[in-house]
């Protein structure tokens, strides 16, 4: 089974205390700092992920970009990022898909959710970012520790071998 993730960018932004502060500032760096952690998200759980924003507030209306292997979506000039996830849930789900839209809009949940779609709020999408940030910093841990182990290199296949043997000896 496939899953897809449909995040509303702008409602995301909007909700998560770290992003929030930064949209009155900058919101270019916000919607980059989104993207960023929705490659995290993704690559992590090998999930489709597409951020759709609306287009009222970018240049490029009605483009569709790749960035970090997410695909980001701005909608057309009178079209809001809650019609586009509504046409994307019908285009997407079906029985080997299943799609995912992270928004704290309740009209939009409710919508998607009757479409056939998981509701996910911009609340529970943040908890599960945290998660996923620090099962990739305990990976990250565990792989630049192993690699410290040896001065010289060695194969995956030669130094697992070695792991063995060094745990048989106790």
């Amino acid at each position: 089974m496939k899953d897809i993730l449909l995040v509303d960018g702008y409602n995301i932004i909007g909700d998560w205390p770290e992003l929030k502060p930064l949209r009155e500032k900058n919101l270019e760096e916000a919607r980059d700092r989104l993207i960023e952690k929705m490659a995290e998200y993704q690559a992590f759980k090998g999930w489709e992920v597409k951020v759709i924003f609306d287009a009222h507030m970018v240049s490029g209306v009605g483009r569709k970009y790749n960035n970090h292997l997410v695909d980001i979506i701005y909608t057309r000039e009178n079209e809001t990022a809650d019609e586009r996830i509504e046409k994307l849930v019908g285009e997407l789900k079906n029985i080997e898909t299943r799609v995912h839209v992270a928004t704290s809009d309740y009209a939009e949940q409710s919508l998607t959710f009757g479409s056939g779609a998981l509701r996910k709020s911009a609340r529970e999408l943040r908890v599960e970012m945290e998660v996923v940030e620090k099962n990739i910093s305990k990976e990250v841990k565990k792989r630049t520790s192993h690699e410290r182990v040896s001065n010289f290199p060695l194969t995956e296949e030669i130094a697992e071998i070695f792991d063995k043997w060094r745990r048989s000896d106790r």
